[in-house]
Formats: C-alpha cells, sequence, structure tokens
C-alpha cells in the first residue's frame, strides 16, 4: 500500500513559507513529510529509529543533498541538538509501513512474531508479556488500551505467552478489545508515550522566535499530551488584564481535523487531529 502522509496540506499551510527555513522532521517514516518540506526550500533535520525507512533516507539524501540530514535515533533526542529551528513537525504513533509487514508483529491482521519494536532491538511485545506481571499487564491494557475485561484478559495472556499475532489474536473472545490489546502493548513497547513528553519538553528551547511546533496525532493519549502540553505553553502569566501581565511563551494554532475527502482517500487520517504553537518574540 502505497504510504500517503496524513494532513499534510494542512501542516504545510500551518507553517507558511519554509524556503530556506531550518525545519526537524521528527518522525521520518516514509519521508512524506520531510520530501514535502524540501520541496517548498527548508532544510530538513529528520529522525526515526526504525532502520527500515533507510531506503527512503538514501533516496532523499539523493535528491536534496546537504538540505537533508537524517538521524538513527528515537525523536525525543531532539533533545540533543544545539541549534535552533524555525520548525518541528511530530507525525505521531506508528506508520502504515510497519503495520503493512507481518514481519513486524504489528498488526492482528497478518500472521506473525509478536515482535512491535519500531527501532527493532530491545524487549519484544513477547519478551514483555513473560516479564510482566498480571498486575503490570492489567495497567498497560486499562492505560493504553481502555480494555473493559482487562484483569481476565491479563491472566489469559500470562497463562498462555502468546509468541505471534495470531495466537494473541485468538487469546482474545470479543473482537472489539483485539485493535486495543494490540495498540496497548505496541505503545508499552516503545515507551511511545514517554516519547512524546520527553520529546515535547525539549521544544521550546529549540525553537527561534516565532518558530512553530505541529503536532499530528491519532488516539486519545497521545492527542491528550499534546493538547494539555500547548495548552500550558499558551497560558499567560498572572492576570492578562494588568499592564504588568507577561505575554504567553506560546500561542496556539487553530487544532484541524482531516475533511471527508482527505478520509475517503487515506483512511488512515480518520482518528487525526494536528495542533500546533508558535513561539512568542
Amino acid at each position: 500500500m502505497k504510504h500517503i502522509p496524513v494532513l499534510l496540506t494542512s501542516v504545510l499551510n500551518a507553517l507558511g513559507d519554509i524556503k530556506g527555513k531550518k525545519v526537524i522532521d521528527a518522525t521520518f517514516g516514509a519521508g512524506g513529510y520531510t520530501r514535502a518540506f524540501l520541496k517548498a526550500g527548508a532544510f530538513v533535520v529528520a529522525f526515526d529509529r526504525d532502520p527500515n525507512v533507510l531506503k527512503d533516507v538514501e533516496d532523499i539524501k539523493a535528491e536534496f543533498g546537504d538540505r537533508f540530514t537524517f538521524v538513527q535515533k528515537p525523536f525525543s533526542n531532539i533533545v540533543e541538538l544545539q541549534d535552533k529551528y524555525d520548525a518541528i513537525v511530530f507525525d505521531l504513533g506508528i506508520s502504515s509501513m510497519q503495520i503493512d509487514q507481518p514481519e513486524r508483529g504489528f498488526s492482528f491482521r497478518g500472521d506473525g512474531p509478536l515482535d512491535m519494536r519500531m527501532s527493532q532491538d530491545g524487549i519484544s511485545a513477547a519478551d514483555l508479556i513473560e516479564q510482566l506481571s498480571v498486575d503490570d499487564l492489567t495497567k498497560i491494557l486499562r492505560d493504553y488500551g481502555d480494555v473493559k475485561k482487562a484483569v481476565l484478559l491479563s491472566k489469559i495472556i500470562k497463562e498462555k505467552k502468546p509468541k505471534t499475532t495470531f495466537e494473541l489474536k485468538e487469546l482474545i473472545k470479543n473482537p472489539k478489545d483485539v485493535a486495543p490489546v494490540f495498540q496497548a502493548l505496541r505503545i508499552a513497547v516503545n515507551d511511545e508515550m514517554g516519547e512524546v513528553q520527553r520529546a515535547l519538553k525539549a521544544v521550546p528551547d529549540l525553537l527561534v522566535c516565532g518558530g512553530k511546533c505541529i503536532c499530528v496525532t491519532f488516539h486519545s493519549l497521545e492527542d491528550r499530551i499534546v493538547k494539555n502540553t500547548f495548552r500550558d505553553w499558551s497560558t499567560v502569566p498572572g492576570d492578562p488584564r494588568l499592564p504588568t501581565a507577561i505575554k504567553a511563551p506560546f500561542q496556539l494554532l487553530k487544532p484541524v481535523v482531516p475533511t471527508e475527502e482527505e478520509i475517503e482517500k487515506n483512511s488512515r487520517a480518520r482518528s487525526s487531529h494536528m495542533r500546533g504553537v508558535i513561539k512568542s518574540c
């Protein structure tokens, strides 16, 4: 399946003219955002921990040369950057390429090892199930998947210790629980919520005056983190009616959701939200 970047037009509209500007694409994926930023004339630093993206990295490097830099690390490692940037963009969640590869173990639609590691190293989902207690597994299913019968499912999963995606799927009797269970395990394996929180903490110091941070989210957990963080950044210290009031560090951009037309062309866009802020001068 061809990868279609979600809300790309909305992201580009929010960024405005980026010709000659320095942009961080914190979640490279298949390079859809990066390529669009480069075509708009930007200098791009992109992050991704998945080694499977390296072919796309090579293709873009060959086309755009020194205007493109790639860092094969989790996007929370933007904290290591020393320069200031005009924009930082996050396209959060799992990529369609990872879902479409059964051997990666992200999806229940194809059989493969119960892996789910974006970086392809560290503890797999099968390892995590083996190591966690029933209580800890229950918490993961509840917190990251909102699974209703999390206690019962955790006991079953711990007892059977599935090693493949189909083995896990067969243990989940309610079809409505399958996707949430897979999502919860994937988030835990890759510490996705921790990644978002650590990365966002680095953003204010990396942006220039007037710089923008744009986040595209796909489920309520990450969207809540982004929404609350941006709200905190845009809160005015003190009473804004007083002459001594301090200007808010950031100004909120209007949130965007996909149009029906975009959802028809790209079903992955259905649950997406775009949120953004501008750093005050």
